[in-house]
């Protein structure tokens, strides 16, 4: 995928999800099957915390990037590739292994705030990802807390899918509520 790909990509992933969120009705919103599923309120949640620490990572310059995590050593993955990495490494994952990224239930009444927040998020991400040059996203790498070192261009793969794959297990979970 190009930049201008992914950044389309991204928003349209994530408005996908901010508009599946804010068509919830507050028992949705809040259902839960059992305390290894997450409740909607739990997914926007982790996305939030999963695309905030992007944020600040793309506003830094590119020489701290460089000095805090390295440059890559090998050529970014494909989409597909990176969807299977993160397959992979999530089948073997603890469930507790979540550290920061744990999730916290939301409130029905922060729904709102919180699609505001995601939105926000992305906006910002996709107008600091503008700013790279198309090279840059292959050369330069943040540590991913399961899947270990990915270039720029594989970690924006990643938000893309992540955002996609916490929808459908949200849509998943919901197939278990009885309205």
């Amino acid at each position: 995928m190009t930049k201008q790909e992914i950044i389309t990509k991204l928003e349209q992933k994530h408005q996908a999800f901010i508009t599946y969120i804010n068509g919830l009705s507050e028992e949705a919103f809040d259902f839960s099957l059992n305390d290894e599923k997450w409740s909607a309120s739990q997914e926007v949640d982790h996305i939030i915390k999963g695309t905030s620490p992007l944020v600040v990572a793309f506003k830094m310059p590119r020489m701290a990037l460089k000095m805090q995590f390295g440059k890559a050593n090998r050529p970014s993955r494909t989409y597909d590739e990176m969807v299977t990495r993160y397959q992979t490494k999530l089948a073997d994952a603890p469930l507790d292994s979540l550290g920061e990224f744990t999730p916290k239930k939301r409130s029905f009444e922060e729904r709102t705030k919180s699609s505001d927040k995601l939105e926000q998020n992305i906006q910002q991400l996709t107008k600091l990802v503008e700013k790279y040059k198309e090279e840059d996203l292959d050369k330069y790498i943040l540590p991913h807390p399961l899947i270990g070192k990915l270039t720029l261009r594989e970690m924006l793969y990643f938000t893309i899918y992540h955002v996609e794959h916490h929808q459908n297990n949200s849509m998943r979970n919901l197939e278990k509520l009885e309205i």
